[in-house]
């Protein structure tokens, strides 16, 4: 292993959706950036990957993160134009559940809170304008025209498009095994050399945790599992005909897409079988129950999606005890920033999170409002 002798700016440790991002935002700043990522760039092992992410307004999750929404929709919309991708598919979005769940009181909330205009829609009016659902009529809807989902796996090449294009330095299959304070400056380690940066940007998804053992309690990865099943009427289940969703019922809480690239629908259940793994331990095979889980869903709210599987992958959330992020300096040496725990709903973020990331760097704030994701609330330094 050799010392590196060039002096970075600032290194990203994990070059997935967050870190692509902030990688490209700090590039853009002419700032000089090393992007190391422990895997193939991009790869299929944590978050990010995949063809499918939900984007929504309705934010059932908190209504503070509708503002950074909004921006998040311009920086989406400015990606698509300067890469001349279509990266956004506009579907519409429902958030449905019984009157009093979390899923639809919290959406209302936050439409009522910013002024987003909405319908609500009982079982029978669903079913109605998008036949390939099937809700009995006391599931309440929050319908939003805005909702759609991204094309992921384009947006992080995207990002890294434009990054390599700006000089920035990418290295997959590097992992850092450690680092080091340096004066206001950190020293990264890898198995190949040894890199020294005046900004270190962790955007490790799952592998957080491992370079902060102290954050342990407060990120936990956790197993989850996607699966696609073909439908017996494909014209009810396209981008134009069916909205991506969130569902909360009895049985659980999922999420899903319509049929895209893959033939058939993308469904999710939230924290699927509450399976908390190690990332570098998590098993990656398919289970009988796995596939169980989610066919229990088509059977009883969307039947005539309940065809054969077509596919099913894993990936993890790494979730917080609140379930909403951690973005913020490391409180004891401020040339690290975090962004992580995203809890399974920030991939939509990416483009918004990369700019804070490079706002922490440069200037060790942002006036983005990132309150809500600040370390102290959960009591306890790193």
């Amino acid at each position: 292993m050799s010392k590196n002798t060039v002096q970075y700016d600032a290194i990203i440790a994990g070059v997935g959706g967050m870190g692509s991002a902030a990688l490209y935002n700090l590039a853009a700043r002419g700032w000089k950036v090393l992007g190391l990522d422990k895997y193939d760039i991009p790869n299929n092992m944590g978050s990010s990957h995949g063809n499918s992410r939900i984007i929504r307004l309705s934010y059932h999750e908190h209504p503070s993160y509708v503002t950074l929404m909004r921006k998040s929709y311009e920086l989406w919309d400015k990606l698509q134009n300067d890469t001349n991708q279509e990266l956004l598919i506009t579907t519409g979005s429902i958030r449905a559940g019984y009157e009093q769940s979390s899923m639809f009181t919290g959406s209302k909330i936050a439409c009522d809170v910013h002024n987003i205009p909405y319908e609500i829609l009982d079982g029978k009016e669903v079913n109605k304008r998008f036949p390939g659902y099937s809700f009995p009529n006391d599931v309440l809807s929050v319908y939003q025209s805005d909702g759609g989902f991204l094309v992921a796996d384009k947006c992080i090449s995207s990002y890294l498009t434009l990054s390599d294009e700006l000089g920035a330095e990418i290295h997959g299959r590097e992992p850092i095994t450690d680092w080091h304070p340096k004066g206001e400056a950190v020293e990264v380690v890898t198995p190949k050399s040894v890199y020294t940066a005046n900004r270190l940007v962790l955007t490790s998804g799952p592998w957080v945790s491992k370079l902060f053992p102290d954050l342990t309690e407060v990120l936990v990865p956790e197993r989850q599992v996607v699966g696609w099943f073909q439908t017996l009427d494909p014209k009810k289940f396209n981008p134009d005909h069916f909205p991506v969703f969130g569902l909360e019922v009895d049985i659980g809480r999922f999420y899903g897409f319509p049929s895209f690239e893959i033939p058939g629908v993308k469904l999710g259940k939230y924290n699927h079988l509450r399976e908390i793994v190690d990332p570098d331990l998590i098993n990656r095979d398919i289970t009988e129950d796995d596939q169980r889980t989610l066919s229990e869903c088509l059977e009883k709210y969307f039947p005539t999606a309940h065809g054969p599987v077509m596919k099913m992958e894993t990936c993890m959330f790494t979730n917080t005890p609140d379930g909403h992020f951690i973005v913020d300096k490391h409180p004891e040496f401020p040339q690290i920033s975090i962004a992580a725990g995203f809890s399974g709903h920030g991939f939509k973020f990416c483009g918004l999170v990369g700019e804070i990331m490079a706002d922490l760097a440069q200037y060790g704030y942002t006036e983005h409002n990132i309150d809500l994701f600040k370390l102290e609330r959960f009591n306890r330094s790193i």
